[in-house]
């Protein structure tokens, strides 16, 4: 816990950017009976009634600092998908940051081991060599700032039903342009000072 804290009070660093990268699923519902548009004094109306579309995955990398998210849509959540994330990140959003410090949870797909398995050796090395991993402890995801993403992306975008992937790719790109537009970012104020007094029975005890 600590080392995620202490990544958190770095200052901004283009040459070392703080990244956080978290995932989500999301069943897409379509309707079946066409919805009625709204009119004066009346919302849009949706059938209760739906069928199943199938699931679809979502990763989104964060650098909070700067406002900036990028989501990622996917029809599946294995290691090829998360090292095509990840290479997406280095060599399209970072390429001339010198190392990416990288918090994440502990997902087993989240691993190096997984660029071995989706690429060859010397570039699964390459992508390797260029980030810096912070792991957030086993039942303490919460630490990780794309989940405060996630969230938001989930109540002002993901809250309403969404016929399939196509549409629900369009209005996540919309909400990440208009996002990142604004530059929001996350104020993260929780340290590891504040963890030793608040989260003190998590630490262990000693006797003088």
């Amino acid at each position: 816990m600590e080392d995620v804290l202490d990544v958190y009070q770095r200052p901004g660093d283009s040459t070392h950017p703080v990244v956080c990268l978290d995932e989500t699923s999301r069943q897409v519902l379509a309707d079946v009976r066409s919805p009625l548009p709204a009119t004066p004094g009346h919302p849009a109306r949706h059938d209760p009634e739906y069928t199943r579309e199938g699931v679809i995955n979502l990763f989104l990398v964060t650098e909070p600092l700067r406002g900036w998210r990028q989501v990622r849509v996917s029809d599946q959540r294995t290691r090829i998908d998360w090292a095509t994330c990840v290479k997406t990140l280095v060599d399209v959003h970072y390429p001339d940051a010198e190392r990416i410090v990288l918090v994440m949870d502990q997902l087993n797909t989240h691993s190096p081991a997984s660029l071995y398995e989706a690429f060859p050796p010397a570039e699964a090395k390459r992508l390797a060599d260029r980030l810096e991993i912070h792991y957030t402890p086993k039942h303490g995801s919460w630490l990780n700032m794309a989940e405060i993403e996630l969230s938001v992306l989930c109540e002002q975008c993901l809250d309403r039903r969404l016929s399939d992937q196509a549409t629900l790719a369009r209005e996540v790109e919309g909400w990440e342009q208009e996002r990142n537009g604004r530059s929001s970012t996350i104020n993260w104020r929780f340290t590891t000072d504040d963890a030793r007094i608040k989260l003190k029975h998590l630490y262990p005890s000693f006797d003088n």
